[in-house]
């Protein structure tokens, strides 16, 4: 985890589950991080789990249909359990095994897809959740590193193009098509990468929200090898 050094100031570590839900994002901080160095094989649960398709939905009880060596064992154990802790918090987890996510191509200049930096929203207060066990692990990035496309000149007159409403309408039209969540790293970026195994809680971007949200991608995923992810 060198890389956190990058956001000492954005990335709060913390030792448990406990204090990973009733740590409250302060100042820059946006982005919590119950750090953990798992046991068990997690690569013999994603071999063993059927993926017929690009994104399934992992079921407990997909889980505990599996024959699992005593490793696999532990790493069932601690997938279960997490998605109990995240249940009992209120969360609605889940446990997804990826291969690729679809790609947005409705805008060439202007993917709108989980590839690109973004950040999440909602109508009330929240929180993002999420955990990658096996694979490639998602990217977040320091908000000073990085610039919101609208407000880009040469994207914000590519999207102006697309628009043919009344000028006051036009950051509306943004958020619709949420173009305003997204955002690019600026050239000095040092994107973090969140590693596997650690549980993270970042902030979004809510009407009660006293930070700014955390700014973060999927990652491209190595070929021939799908990820494990438990996310709310």
């Amino acid at each position: 985890m060198n890389d956190l050094v990058y956001a000492k100031h954005q990335i709060q570590r913390l030792t448990s589950f406990q204090e990973l839900v009733s740590t409250p994002f302060n100042g820059e901080i946006n982005a919590l991080c119950w750090e953990r160095k798992l046991s068990g094989d997690f690569s013999e649960i994603v071999n063993k789990l059927e993926q017929a398709e690009n994104l399934v939905l992992v079921t407990p009880e997909d889980l505990q249909a599996l024959q699992l060596s005593e490793a696999g064992q532990q790493a069932r154990d601690i997938l279960l359990n997490d998605l109990m802790l995240l249940k009992t918090h209120g969360a609605a987890p889940v446990l997804n095994l990826i291969k690729r996510y679809a790609r947005d191509e409705s805008y060439p200049f202007f993917p709108t897809d989980v590839y690109s930096f973004h950040v999440d929203r909602s109508p009330i207060p929240s929180d993002t959740f999420l955990c990658t066990y096996y694979g490639a692990s998602s990217d977040i990035v320091p908000n000073a590193q990085a610039e919101q496309k609208v407000l880009v000149p040469e994207i914000r007159a590519e999207l102006k193009k697309l628009y043919d409403g009344a000028d006051e309408q036009f950051e509306l039209f943004l958020s619709e098509h949420f173009f305003d969540l997204h955002y690019r790293a600026k050239p000095n970026a040092n994107p973090i990468n969140l590693g596997l195994g650690h549980l993270w809680r970042l902030a979004i971007d809510h009407p009660e929200s006293e930070v700014l949200p955390c700014i973060h991608r999927a990652p491209n995923e190595k070929p021939g090898e799908s990820r494990l992810l438990m996310i709310c």
